[in-house]
């Protein structure tokens, strides 16, 4: 639904990847929320 791979979902979900502000916004719409609700930022 957000144009990528189910790896890459995987990846997000085990925090082995960052998303682009963009994916971070299409997953955001599919699921109806905000991105703030479902990504957190963490300052390295």
């Amino acid at each position: 639904m957000v144009g990528v791979r189910r790896e890459t979902i995987v990846h997000l979900e085990g925090g082995r990847y960052n998303p682009s502000l963009r994916l971070a916004m299409d997953i955001a719409r599919v699921l109806g929320t905000s991105v703030e609700e479902i990504f957190t930022f963490v300052e390295d």
